[in-house]
């Protein structure tokens, strides 16, 4: 083999084996099995009062607005 078709050999094998990792974690989740992925449990955050309360003091450090209509100043009174 030629030194271009060992880097195309290569190339394509890189190609194909990304392609295969890449689709590895697709799937279809079936409507009987989306209220297990909607539990309490399978939440990033669990607890949404202290994610909120955590919210609200970063974006009043920040003085930026919390990704809703309201724009909050520094001081934190929104």
């Amino acid at each position: 083999m030629k030194a271009p078709d060992k880097i195309r050999t290569a190339t394509r094998f890189a190609l194909i084996a990304g392609i295969l990792l890449l689709s590895g974690a697709c799937t279809v989740v079936k409507p009987w099995e989306r209220g297990q992925l909607a539990e309490a449990r399978m939440a990033f955050e669990t607890d949404g009062l202290e994610t909120a309360m955590n919210d609200h003091v970063y974006y009043s450090k920040e003085g930026s607005s919390s990704g809703s209509a309201v724009t909050g100043g520094g001081c934190g009174c929104n």
